[in-house]
């Protein structure tokens, strides 16, 4: 849905779902890749918030 709508979903929800959840982890990569202005990355394998 976020994709969809284009709105950030929110730092601890992605985070919530990056942890539990290989398959979602594509998903996830991929929206951030779409919406860098999230202030959202990945680094070494960890979901890191870099606006907040």
């Amino acid at each position: 849905m976020a994709g969809i709508l284009k709105e950030n979903p929110g730092f601890e929800y992605l985070q919530e779902y990056w942890q539990n959840n290989l398959a979602l982890q594509i998903v996830i990569k991929k929206l951030l890749a779409k919406f860098p202005q999230w202030g959202i990355a990945i680094v070494d394998g960890v979901l890191i918030d870099w606006e907040g």
